[in-house]
């Protein structure tokens, strides 16, 4: 299961059935679960904790430290869940003492080829890099989120459950729930109806969520004006509620 040419250091925990490709480092203060597949020329760095069926694929970096400058080598940390395929030179890296100190992935999570997850990134479940995606530190991304080619999200911005960040989208601000950006500086242009139809949303809710996207981004409205109305919209259809939250909580604003 595991190849002579690899190198596991007496630190990492494996579980009996991981299997290690050729040429593949596991550092000290790695735990991996059953299951997983770590390909040749992967290198995995700790401390780092990755769930059962992960599949890394080769060249891949996980676990190494961040690329901030104010990073002095604290014994920050990755957490993985399961199910999760890291494709081709895909780089992961832990946290920094200036936030949680841990960088957090979950599970069901596709990271195309030459995507990047920086420091003390959080990243829900059922997500999806396309190839070159990147995220910047402090960043956090919602359930069943997708990130289109070459998109990127700046520091600190967070991006809502069921939203679609358009190919080459650059957002710098914080991105609610459901709704699709394209452009750089990215814009709200549409509810990502295509996505909630694929996952069982009702064609009611669907309609609701377009209302209320039009309430939030093409009615003039300033922020607490339109979170007024959707409050009201959302006794009757709670999936409007998680664009409320955001909009309320949100440190850099939102795309408008």
């Amino acid at each position: 299961m595991i190849h002579p040419t690899a190198i596991i250091e007496p630190g990492a925990k494996l579980a009996d059935d991981v299997q290690v490709g050729p040429y593949s480092y596991i550092g000290n203060d790695v735990e991996i679960g059953a299951g997983t597949i770590i390909e040749s020329h992967v290198v995995v760095k700790g401390p780092s904790t990755l769930g059962q069926n992960n599949h890394i694929y080769q060249f891949a970096s996980v676990g190494e430290t961040c690329q901030d400058k104010k990073y002095k080598d604290e014994p920050t940390q990755l957490i993985i869940g399961d199910n999760n395929v890291i494709r081709e030179c895909a780089t992961i890296h832990r946290g920094t003492i200036q936030d949680q100190g841990i960088t957090k992935i979950g599970s069901n999570n596709l990271f195309m080829a030459y995507t990047h997850v920086a420091h003390d990134a959080v990243i829900g479940d059922n997500v999806i890099f396309a190839n070159n995606a990147s995220v910047a530190g402090h960043v956090h991304i919602g359930n069943w989120v997708i990130l289109a080619g070459n998109s990127g999200v700046h520091q600190f911005c967070k991006v809502g459950d069921h939203a679609f960040i358009g190919m080459y989208s650059g957002v710098n601000q914080d991105v609610p729930p459901y709704v699709t950006t394209i452009g750089t500086p990215a814009r709200p242009v549409a509810i990502n109806t295509e996505g909630l139809k694929r996952r069982g949303f009702e064609s009611d809710e669907i309609m609701a969520l377009r209302r209320a996207y039009k309430t939030l981004f093409r009615k003039g409205l300033k922020a607490d004006e339109a979170v007024a109305q959707l409050t009201e919209d959302a006794q009757q259809f709670p999936a409007i509620q998680p664009m409320i939250d955001l909009v309320q909580q949100s440190e850099r604003g939102i795309i408008r």
